[in-house]
């Protein structure tokens, strides 16, 4: 049974680290009256960016209003032990449990926001997960162009996407077969295409038990004519139950995609001894992805579940037994980046029941620690799975030949 580290944290002012020694470092928030559970990690080297993922539960029973009040009460809380606000923030994504009337209660934030119906665990309205930069030398230049939020740094340009959709499809394969046709038109835009930029994508699929099949028919199709192919390569990706704020949309898209890119920055993981490549089953997505820069490597596992070599479910019916296998599996990807579960920088973690909840949050606290941490309802694309787990590791890199992030 697979662990993960819990790691003190003792100094609230960043101070600078070598870069040999750089690690993820996990802070629990102290959040006083407010009935919330926040963390933060943060990665940082000598004099480079700093990034942090901000994770934020609710606890209790309030009304909605009083909860959106305290999510964002517990989100300023861990801002500032780290010494950050808001105005460094890149990507959000709020997790609801009734997103059609929930979207509408929160200011518009300046960075990528992705609003999406999947009910927090334990039982809340909501849950938070963001994602930070903070550049020593001043402020992160961003722009925003729609559904995305672009920064440029060491001849690179990232772009996060949140919130794509084409509700005028009839069905769910031909709504992702549009939402990929208006993704990569503008990527061509920006001067980018879909095999060589594109690094992580997230699709959620309202009614996910009758729509996966279509989205990923149309996912497929429009890859083989793409070049994305079992002897190519996919990108990282999840497929989860999930719904937008405009009920007509079946299926809906975050991205994020990396302008000017190297192909030797780019590295594709797989661990076939502990799981096989998606395409054995039909599915066309990559395992996990290093993206590698000149001090720091990102590695995205993508929605990761109780799956063997052969394809097959392992602990059917068993859910704390999948997500034992699941963190195996996790880690046996990490392992072909160099990065172990401690170099984990967030997870999010979607159950199937909401029944299983208690028990999988009791597990998860011995087992993930104070990795910031999001634990929703939300099935998986095969009903035998009961748990799925993604996730972000960062690591130090020595590669000065390479982009600085």
């Amino acid at each position: 049974m697979s662990t993960f580290l819990n790691r003190p944290f003792t100094d609230r002012h960043t101070p600078a680290m070598p870069p040999c020694e750089a690690t993820v470092e996990w802070l629990t928030i102290d959040c006083g009256d407010l009935p919330a559970s926040a963390e933060v990690s943060r990665f940082r080297t000598a004099g480079g960016l700093m990034e942090c993922h901000v994770t934020v539960r609710l606890d209790g029973e309030r009304g909605t209003a009083e909860q959106a009040a305290c999510l964002m009460g517990a989100y300023q809380l861990a801002l500032a032990a780290v010494g950050i606000d808001e105005s460094s923030a890149i990507f959000r994504r709020v997790f609801c449990s009734d997103v059609v009337n929930q979207s509408g209660l929160f200011e518009n934030p300046a960075c990528a926001t992705s609003w999406v119906c999947q009910p927090p665990l334990p039982a809340s309205k909501f849950a938070l997960w963001a994602y930070h930069l903070c550049d020593p030398e001043g402020a992160v230049d961003t722009t925003t162009d729609g559904a995305t939020l672009s920064y440029r740094r060491g001849g690179l340009t990232h772009h996060w996407t949140a919130g794509l959709i084409d509700a005028e499809g009839t069905d769910s394969h031909e709504q992702t077969r549009r939402v990929l046709e208006n993704y990569d038109a503008w990527l061509h835009s920006q001067h980018m295409i879909l095999a060589d930029d594109v690094v992580r994508t997230w699709w959620f699929v309202q009614n996910i038990d009758a729509d996966y099949q279509g989205l990923v028919d149309a996912r497929r199709e429009f890859f083989e004519c793409h070049g994305l192919t079992a002897d190519t390569h996919y990108i990282a990706s999840t497929g989860i139950a999930g719904a937008h704020p405009d009920v007509a949309a079946r299926v809906s898209l975050d991205s994020y995609a990396i302008g000017g890119l190297h192909a030797d920055q780019l590295e594709f993981l797989g661990a076939p001894d502990h799981l096989c490549p998606t395409y054995q089953y039909g599915v066309t997505f990559e395992r996990a992805t290093a993206v590698s820069y000149a001090d720091r490597r990102h590695v995205f596992i993508s929605g990761t579940a109780s799956i063997d070599s052969k394809g097959r479910i392992l602990h059917p019916g068993d859910v704390l037994g999948q997500l034992d296998r699941t963190l195996e599996n996790i880690e046996a990807l990490l392992e072909k980046a160099g990065a172990n579960l401690g170099d984990l920088a967030t997870v999010l973690i979607y159950l199937r029941d909401s029944a299983d909840g208690a028990a999988v949050l009791t597990a998860l606290h011995e087992k993930v620690g104070a990795v910031p941490f999001i634990l929703v309802n939300a099935p998986v694309c095969r009903p035998g799975w009961l748990i799925e787990i993604e996730g972000i590791a960062v690591i130090p890199a020595h590669l000065p030949c390479l982009p600085k992030y």
